[in-house]
Parts: structure tokens; C-alpha cells; sequence
């Protein structure tokens, strides 16, 4: 009879290394033919059917893209459903720039506001007030206009990352709207 091995897998710390475990790990390959990537998104195979298709992220997203969450209502209720739903989620559309963000309307992130100062703008600039502001900014420490002079290019640098900031932020909006 074989002596019992004494566990090291008690407590804390953990005494064998991490991801050294023998168990085999199950991952569901994506069900579109041909795809060997991990299929971790479920989608229906019919209405109101319990069977499910499980794709990879790429092969859900084409699933779903001709989805119409509207079919079978005509104008009016959607457009009424429409604002339902809009009403529903502008509370987490307008919390994710309250989170750790200074004082403002909510409008702009705490980076945006400091992108902002940055430039010498208000909180209420458009984006042609910021691209302006930027091109005179950089226009005066630029490593071209001042070649060498060190504290130029950093201001250059960081006029660069708050108009980088402030453009991701209105391509975002854009995106969004």
C-alpha cells in the first residue's frame, strides 16, 4: 500500500506555484465553422429556445449585427420604447464622469478638465477652441521653432498628450451620439 502524499495546497501562502494545478481546463471552441477561438458568447438559436449558440467575440458581434430590437412595433411604439429605454440608462450614461471627478457639470472627465487647463481653456470650450488653443500653444515650443532647449519639448509633449486626451474624449462623444 502506497503512502499518502502530504497536500501543499493548504493555507495561505500557497505553497505550489500558481497555474501548476493538473486539472484540465474545459474551453468551448467557437460553434461558426472554421473558428478554433474560444466560443465564450452565448446567443439563441431560436426565439425563446433554451439551446444556445456560443461563439468567440468576433462571430457575435456579425450575429448580432443585423438584430432589430424594434421588429414588429410600428412607429410610434417604437419611438416611444426608444425614450423609454433612453430615460432608463441616462443615469449610467452621465455616472461615468462623476466617478473620481472634480467639481463641473459632469460633462468632462477629471483628464479632460486637466487637458483643459492645461490648454488655458473653460470647461464650456468646443472642440474648434481646442484645436485653436493647441496649435498656438505648440506653435510657440515647438522642437522645431526652439531646437535644444529641452523645457520646450516638454512643454510640447505635454501640450500633445492634453489635446490627445481632448480628442479621444470628442471622438468618443461622436461616437456615442
Amino acid at each position: 500500500m502506497a503512502k499518502a502524499r502530504r497536500s501543499l495546497d493548504w493555507g495561505f501562502p500557497r505553497w505550489r506555484s500558481y497555474g501548476s494545478s493538473r486539472e484540465a481546463t474545459n474551453v468551448r471552441i467557437c460553434d461558426r465553422h472554421g473558428c478554433d477561438d474560444a466560443g465564450n458568447c452565448p446567443a439563441p438559436k431560436a426565439p425563446n429556445s433554451p439551446d444556445r449558440w456560443y461563439f468567440c467575440q468576433k462571430h457575435a458581434a456579425e450575429y448580432n449585427s443585423k438584430w432589430d430590437y424594434f421588429e414588429g412595433l410600428d412607429k410610434a411604439e417604437a419611438k416611444e420604447r426608444a425614450q423609454a429605454e433612453q430615460r432608463d440608462n441616462q443615469g449610467y450614461a452621465e455616472s461615468q464622469h462623476y466617478g473620481w471627478a472634480g467639481s463641473g457639470d459632469g460633462s468632462r472627465s477629471a483628464d479632460e478638465m486637466r487637458a483643459l487647463d492645461m490648454l488655458g481653456l473653460e470647461a464650456d470650450a468646443d472642440f474648434d477652441m481646442i484645436k485653436k488653443a493647441w496649435r498656438n500653444k505648440a506653435k510657440e515650443v515647438h522642437p522645431d521653432v526652439k531646437p535644444g532647449d529641452a523645457e520646450a519639448a516638454k512643454q510640447f509633449q505635454a501640450y500633445q498628450l492634453a489635446y490627445d486626451v481632448l480628442k479621444q474624449a470628442q471622438d468618443r462623444r461622436e461616437w456615442k451620439g
